[in-house]
């Protein structure tokens, strides 16, 4: 087997784990409560700690078409890999979605994203449009999310010094991530695991999430494409080296 291809099954693998941990822990505890977000969120962050020490090995432990975008926008991947790792990711989440289902004897749930939250909040507070309030919210939340994500990730994956708890300090910035859009758009920040999450929820008789969709794929790509932006023009420009002083030789 080539590299390439363990490459590509190594993120089918990791992407299929993630959504099986993340997604199902969401679904097990309804994410109804504090309790619930929390629990969602250390899950989230547990899977990709234990993703990064064992198929990272192999693939870079991407496990999301965000992360593959920045690190193909930073020169760390050709265009044939990008595909071939989005692809290999979404089948891994369609994979783990289904799974899900067989474990949970349906797909009433899959943890799928939504703006049904961040409409509830405008409700709340008497906003005239709601709807629109709801989807611009939930496009900058995934923005700024992903890019936050994306760009620790870029950071901390940059420093040799770092390399061993690399995956450690991905997993809590994760987690972090989580816990803050959790209560507001159900966190996303990955395109993978919101495509299989609303597919499968669509097979319940629920489009609510395939109908909002495109925001939990097209955000975090942009949030993602800015980090690797920032990240590659600003943040890790190297200085550069001052000409060194030509040592004379001794007469």
């Amino acid at each position: 087997m080539s590299n390439r291809i363990k490459k590509y099954l190594a993120e089918c693998v990791g992407t299929m784990i993630l959504v099986l941990v993340g997604c199902g822990t969401a679904v097990a505890t309804g994410c109804a409560d504090t309790g619930g977000f929390v629990a969602t969120a250390l899950a989230f962050g547990i899977a990709i700690v234990a993703l990064a020490y064992s198929v990272g090995r192999i693939s870079g432990g991407h496990v999301n078409p965000a992360v593959s975008l920045a690190v193909y926008l930073n020169g760390g991947m050709d265009l044939k890999d990008l595909l071939g790792y989005i692809c290999s990711q979404i089948v891994g989440a369609l994979v783990g979605s289904a799974l899900l289902g067989a474990f949970f004897g349906g797909f009433q749930a899959t943890g799928a994203n939504g703006i049904a939250s961040l409409t509830a909040i405008y409700n709340y507070y008497g906003n005239e449009a709601p709807e629109t309030a709801a989807i611009l919210s939930a496009f900058a939340v995934e923005i700024v999310l992903t890019f936050i994500f994306v760009l620790s990730i870029l950071g901390i994956t940059s420093k040799k010094e770092e390399s061993s708890l690399g995956g450690l300090l991905i997993g809590l910035v994760l987690t972090g991530v989580h816990l803050v859009g959790i209560p507001l758009t159900g966190t996303s920040v990955n395109p993978a695991r919101s495509l299989s999450a609303a597919i499968f929820a669509a097979f319940a008789g629920d489009t609510e999430p395939l109908k909002w969709i495109w925001i939990f794929i097209l955000a975090p790509l942009v949030g993602a494409a800015l980090a690797a932006l920032l990240w590659k023009f600003v943040l890790c420009k190297k200085e550069k080296e001052e000409p060194k002083e030509e040592v004379k030789e001794a007469e």
